[in-house]
């Protein structure tokens, strides 16, 4: 038999023991205040370009097709959007840098 001092600590012992199980847990799945929440983009508007951003506008298809092709050409992933009147070439935003730099004239070596 034990006495009820025993039975006290280990009572004492298990929530003590639990209160750090949930702490840990917390600690290890929480989601920091400091990390940026996700960028959710609005499925009805319009203007929402999702992942993509935008690298140039201009007036025609045919101009917009140009510089899509030379972009590919140097290695680059873009698409084109058609606004209400113009025309709109997007890369991922990883590829931004190096697209500006191929529809400048000075592309990366």
């Amino acid at each position: 038999m034990t006495d009820p001092g025993t039975r006290v600590l280990a009572i004492l012992g298990v929530v003590a023991m639990l209160g750090i199980l949930v702490l840990l847990l917390r600690w290890t799945f929480a989601t920091g205040r400091d990390q940026p929440g996700l960028r959710l983009t609005d499925p009805d508007d319009p203007t929402g370009l999702g992942l993509l951003e935008e690298v140039s506008r201009v007036p025609t298809e045919a101009a917009a097709h140009v510089l899509r092709s030379r972009l590919h050409a140097a290695g680059v992933r873009a698409t084109v959007a058609r606004g209400p009147d113009l025309y709109r070439i997007l890369v991922f935003p990883a590829d931004l840098g190096t697209a500006k730099l191929v529809l400048r004239g000075s592309a990366p070596e």
